[in-house]
């Protein structure tokens, strides 16, 4: 019986992100975005152990919880802003060397920044490895987008003159189909012998093989312009690829009803209070057409506050939205009414930002968190939008909803 290769799978996740902080565990269509990177390794029928290596131990306690192994933190010095890949995965490969004994045969790098991927990359990347022992790697590519044939450079002098020739007479002149066709790096995968990185000091080494990929599945977030593309292509688009386990649900095609928390949501989460206690709080005057809109769909929307507050009762009134305030158990509540109205919790919403509106998540059928709610409700949440509390938070939804509707209708 031929022994099984041993595949390790390594995902770099550096606690100190400029671009974007925190950008390892920011979560992305309601997971950290290593996550979709872990997963990736560990659905793969070819890798045999995933582990990240980072020099944080928030990252680390995530990573554990979505199943990687961290059995080190990395030195800091191997987690600033100029670290190139290579020393990190030295580190990695010499530290599971010394203290466990392990040798892989094959190491995969799992970019986190690269989250969308088809199901079969890591072991496509792995199976052409194998198959060619004077190989040193594989790396995914996809078909560049501009051909650097008709592509220049500006001389000394001020000329432009073409990027490449490469034997062709006047490249920029001929038509693309006659050019020679031209790839480019992708950060979904890489294959490589431990030998390319221990004795010759390269992450790609000499002789490296090509795993081409459908440019559809090019994502590389360094902006949060990436971020937000990316997160529209995993909550909207129809790409076949890995996802994190118990990923966001699907927005029901049918809502009927949309349960609001308040503070937070419907407000900014600040509160003005006065020498006599009265208070004040600040509001999105669109939250009330777009509710206003809602309704006029047949949509019931209805406000859950754990706060008594007169505050509650003045503003919902203005809104002509039915509140229950005051509450120790809103879960109790929402599904009493959920029963009183007939409506089945498939169809029923639920938007908060705070952790005590958690418990109420399971029992709709889809739950929504404000751009600026609590971390921990961002990660559990289906959808994230866009906006803050008090901010448009609501009418963005209401504009979600509305949109849907009509996509339906046609």
């Amino acid at each position: 019986m031929v022994e099984k290769p041993e595949v390790l799978a390594i995902v770099p996740a550096r606690g100190g992100s400029k671009s974007i902080p925190r950008k390892n565990i920011r979560p992305l269509a309601g997971h950290p975005l290593l996550a979709y990177s872990i997963a990736v390794g560990l659905q793969a029928v070819s890798v045999t152990r995933v582990i990240v290596s980072t020099d944080d131990e928030e990252i680390a306690d995530i990573a554990r919880g979505y199943g990687a192994d961290v059995p080190f933190l990395r030195p800091s010095e191997l987690a600033t802003d100029t670290t190139p890949d290579l020393p990190v995965f030295q580190h990695a490969l010499g530290w599971l060397e010394s203290e466990e004994g392990y040798r892989p045969d094959v190491v995969v790098q799992l970019r986190p920044t690269s989250p969308v991927r088809p199901p079969d990359c890591v072991d496509k990347a792995v199976r052409i490895l194998l198959a060619n022992p004077d190989a040193d790697s594989v790396r995914g590519v996809v078909p560049s987008g501009q051909n650097p044939y008709k592509m220049w450079r500006i001389s000394e002098t001020e000329r432009l003159e073409p990027l490449l020739k490469d034997g062709y007479d006047e490249p920029y002149n001929m038509p693309r189909q006659e050019l020679p066709q031209t790839y480019w790096q992708t950060g979904h995968i890489d294959a490589i012998r431990p030998a390319t990185i221990k004795e010759k000091d390269s992450m790609s080494g000499d002789v490296i093989l090509p795993l081409i990929l459908d440019p559809s599945y090019t994502v590389d977030i360094d902006t949060l312009r990436d971020w937000k593309r990316t997160e529209w292509m995993i909550l909207h688009g129809d790409l076949d690829f890995v996802r994190p386990k118990l990923g966001p649900r699907l927005l029901p095609d049918k809502i009927k009803l949309v349960v609001l928390d308040f503070d937070g949501v419907l407000t900014d989460n600040r509160v003005w209070v006065d020498a006599d206690g009265r208070e004040l709080v600040a509001a999105h005057r669109g939250d009330g057409w777009g509710i206003a809109q809602l309704k006029e769909l047949g949509i019931e929307i209805v406000v859950l506050s754990r706060e008594t507050d007169p505050v509650v009762a003045a503003r919902c009134q203005k809104l002509g939205l039915p509140f229950v305030q005051g509450l120790t158990n809103k879960v109790e509540t929402l599904q009493q009414m959920m029963v009183e109205r007939g409506i089945d919790p498939a169809n029923a919403l639920y938007l908060g930002n705070d952790v005590n509106d958690l418990p109420c998540f399971p029992v709709v059928a889809y739950a929504v968190a404000v751009a600026d709610a609590h971390p921990e409700v961002i990660v559990r949440a289906d959808r994230v939008l866009n906006q803050p509390g008090g901010h448009g938070a609501v009418r963005e939804l209401c504009d979600l909803l509305i949109k849907r509707m009509k996509e339906k209708e046609e």
